[in-house]
């Protein structure tokens, strides 16, 4: 059973399986949502065990953003700039506790994926669309603006400036095609092929030491933000002599010279 009302969370092996569970709603982000994203997320910081997460959601939609519904039933709340500010704060630690987190993270991305929705795509490591995919930073075109929930960070960096510029000032979609083409996403199927698709990603990630694909996402993230090629070389020198004092590297040179597949213990 899933200990989150709008997560399902399916466990099998060292992969989980993690479903925004609001299909009535487009599996839209509303407080509970929140909720549970966050405490997933903060548990997955020191779980070990799990290696990868796949993210997906249940019926017509990956997630359609922010719950307007949810927030309209609620305007009658007591807000202001500290109330506002600490609520969208929660919403950011999201893709906050995503990056920080040491596991790989696979979107199965199909339908909307808007807004907030948008955002945990963007925050993920690799992105798989469906070809009913079709994302948006929908602020804009609500009287925001589109730099939200870590958008503006991450999407210049995945398609360059210029088509960033162009989504995020406009709120227009970028379809699953067009994704593929600007390096959005790594790869379009079938809807009901994105699971098949993910697990030829998840099998290639398993043959890695877990030590070593944990290091390899770390230093990405620094890497992205490196000021010198100095500081990147720094990181991965210290992530190679890390790896290569576990017992886990021996295995790996030896199942490569006996052509068998490795059999790490993370040690």
């Amino acid at each position: 059973m899933s200990p989150y009302q709008t997560l399902l969370v399916e466990k099998k092996g060292p992969v989980d399986w993690v479903t925004f569970n609001r299909p009535e709603s487009l599996n839209a982000l509303n407080r509970q949502m929140v909720d549970d994203l966050l405490d997933y997320f903060g548990k997955a910081y020191w779980d070990k065990a799990t290696r990868i997460i796949v993210l997906k959601g249940a019926g017509r939609a990956y997630c359609a953003g922010l719950d307007l519904k949810e927030r309209r039933q609620n305007e009658g709340d007591a807000r202001g700039a500290a109330a506002g500010l600490t609520s969208q704060r929660r919403i950011s630690e999201i893709v906050m506790r995503m990056r920080r987190c040491p596991q790989a993270i696979i979107s199965l991305v199909h339908g909307p994926a808007c807004g907030g929705g948008f955002a945990l795509a963007l925050a993920s490591d690799v992105r798989i669309a469906g070809t009913s995919a079709r994302m948006n930073a929908a602020f804009i075109r609500l009287g925001l603006s589109a730099c939200d929930i870590g958008v503006s960070y991450f999407l210049p960096r995945l398609v360059g400036v210029s088509v960033a510029s162009e989504l995020m000032m406009t709120g227009r979609f970028i379809n699953a095609d067009r994704a593929l083409r600007v390096g959005l996403v790594s790869e379009v199927v079938a809807d009901s092929q994105m699971e098949v698709a993910a697990q030829t990603f998840i099998d290639e990630m398993l043959t890695t030491s877990p030590l070593g694909l944990r290091l390899t996402k770390e230093c990405l993230n620094m890497s992205v933000d490196a000021g010198s090629l100095e500081a990147a070389v720094a990181m991965e020198d210290r992530n190679q002599i890390l790896c290569a004092q576990t017992r886990d590297f021996g295995e790996g040179v030896r199942a490569f010279l006996e052509k068998r597949k490795p059999a790490y213990e993370d040690r």
